[in-house]
């Protein structure tokens, strides 16, 4: 099932975007160093080339494939950034920052975009053309498939748009679309050669790393491109190992067979935190956290019990209790620190008078609400408990319902009316056309309304991005007074590194362009 961390991914490796499917895309100058909260690259000292970094990661077993159009776990993304490259990929604030693509510029109706793309070579030495940026993306869009990046393309008009020129290309779209960049850096939106086939035996990308051999569910083994556009990763070899367990990561890690371990529980990067033998990197707002009222149904139709809600959660108390405090306090909104985010609204507070004023107005005093959850994520049983107490102080009796790990993203995206409900990173923009659209597939909180989907419409057509910025403050403030999403936190995501490892970034959310950024890594 998915994990919506990044809505769509199987459930061993959230890579967002997410269903992203969470998961949903940066040409960040700096390196934050690996290591502890507020390290950055100035003290590391000059980047050494040479050596093997090995990287373990959960997998996804003997069905494991290179093609990166089929990526969904973390494993997978990682592999796929090696060898491949994106035309834009996300900024640590989700801005779509370009990679391939060397300038985008739209008309004035925003519905064609002329794309120019910087020169590249494929690792067989040809250079990388509007002919393969076409056949990637029809690749993807073929009905037939069920690529990862379908979703976020179908905004193009792939059959009106094409070459103008060797590295330029006119993509005509369905309709203004301000926000086409992120488009580009969709997760899953590599670019491969036009006559791209074999991904598993002998895989062709441009991106910094050339194929060396591949064990689906073991290891792949990665050598430096030398000619990378962006230049020469300073490692010799990355090999990304398979571990499915946390435990084996870290003890791994331990042990020094890898210098990289992928996704640590609060708890163990706590036990070794400052303990001198391994460095923990936190990736701050990687992961939503939220309960999902359903707005349209008993009791959350009526927006007086939602405020309730809102004001009954001691978000300090979650963030602490289910992720052992390894997170920021959320403001009922997604994307905290993201671009357009709206961080001048106040800082929610539980107020247990008024929410029980709230229930009284809307005839709700002693309200008896289902809450589904599951095991599925990290912290879910957690937060059920802590709520479910919060709210028995406001005179709310919640009865927390334990659901299948293996359906639990399918069971409450339509029923039931309360769930647990996390995200990972994606822009702002996709997080509203997903997700609280009349039309959104995954519309887990069931908003649908005619005047919100015609704020998104106006922004999508509005060329100047203050103005643009203007419509997503008014969309977010009434999601703040009235929305669904209870947000009350964001999670880090958490890897840790031997101690000789230096330039893994401390500043990217999870799945950005500097999350797993391998050829910007090396060892002292």
């Amino acid at each position: 099932m998915h994990d919506e961390r990044f809505p769509g991914l199987p459930r061993r490796g959230f890579l967002a975007a997410t269903g992203a499917a969470s998961l949903s895309a940066l040409a960040l100058t700096g390196c934050g160093g690996s290591g502890t909260e507020g390290s950055d690259a100035k003290g590391e000292g000059t980047p050494k080339r040479g050596g093997r970094l090995r990287a373990a990661f959960a997998g996804g077993g003997a069905g494991e494939t290179l093609d990166p159009h089929l990526a969904n776990l973390f494993a997978d993304a990682a592999r796929a950034k090696a060898l491949y490259d994106k035309l834009a990929d996300y900024g640590a604030d989700l801005s779509a920052q370009p990679r391939l693509a060397e300038k985008w510029e739209p008309n004035k109706t925003l519905d064609r975009w002329q794309v120019t793309l910087r020169k590249a070579t494929f690792h067989d030495g040809k250079p990388v053309t509007a002919a393969d940026v076409l056949h990637s993306y029809r690749r993807i869009a073929d009905p037939e498939q069920a690529f990862r990046a379908k979703a976020s393309l179908e905004p193009i008009d792939l059959d009106a748009s094409r070459a103008t020129g060797e590295r330029s290309i006119e993509f005509v779209l369905k309709r203004p679309t301000a926000e086409f960049p992120n488009v580009l850096a969709a997760f899953g939106a590599y670019i491969v050669p036009e006559n791209a086939s074999d991904f598993d035996t002998k895989p062709v990308g441009s991106g910094p790393f050339r194929f060396v051999s591949f064990a689906p569910g073991r290891s792949a083994v990665f050598r430096r491109h030398d000619d990378y556009w962006e230049g020469a990763p300073h490692l010799d070899e990355l090999e990304i190992v398979v571990a499915n367990e946390e435990s084996a990561r870290v003890n791994a890690l331990l042990g020094g067979q890898v210098e990289y371990a992928h996704e640590l529980n609060p708890a163990t990067a706590r036990a070794h935190e400052g303990g001198g033998r391994i460095e923990i990197v936190r990736l701050r707002g990687s992961v939503m956290q939220a309960f999902c009222m359903k707005t349209d149904r008993p009791p959350f139709d009526d927006r007086r019990v939602r405020e309730a809600f809102f004001l009954i959660a001691d978000r300090r108390e979650l963030v602490d209790g289910a992720l052992s405090g390894a997170g920021v306090i959320g403001n009922d909104l997604f994307g905290k620190g993201y671009e357009y985010y709206a961080d001048g609204l106040p800082q929610r507070e539980q107020d247990l008078d008024r929410a029980r004023a709230l229930l009284k107005q809307a005839g709700a005093e002693k309200l008896e609400v289902t809450l589904d959850t599951s095991a599925v994520a990290a912290g879910f049983t957690e937060a059920a408990s802590i709520f479910r107490d919060q709210a028995r102080k406001a005179g709310v009796t919640v009865d927390v319902k334990m659901g299948s790990k293996d359906s639990y993203w399918a069971d409450i995206l339509d029923n039931g009316t309360l769930c647990c409900y996390r995200s990972g990173a994606m822009p702002i923009e996709a997080h509203i056309s997903q997700r609280l659209l009349t039309d959104s597939a995954t519309n887990a909180t069931q908003w649908k309304h005619k005047d919100f989907d015609a704020l998104y419409r106006q922004a999508q057509s509005t060329r100047d991005k203050t103005a643009r910025a203007a419509v997503y403050q008014r969309m977010q403030r009434r999601l703040y007074t009235e929305g669904g999403f209870l947000v009350w936190g964001f999670a880090d995501w958490i890897l840790a590194t031997a101690r000789h490892v230096r330039g893994v970034a401390a500043d990217a959310p999870a799945n950005t362009l500097d999350w797993a950024r391998f050829d910007k890594v090396w060892l002292a």
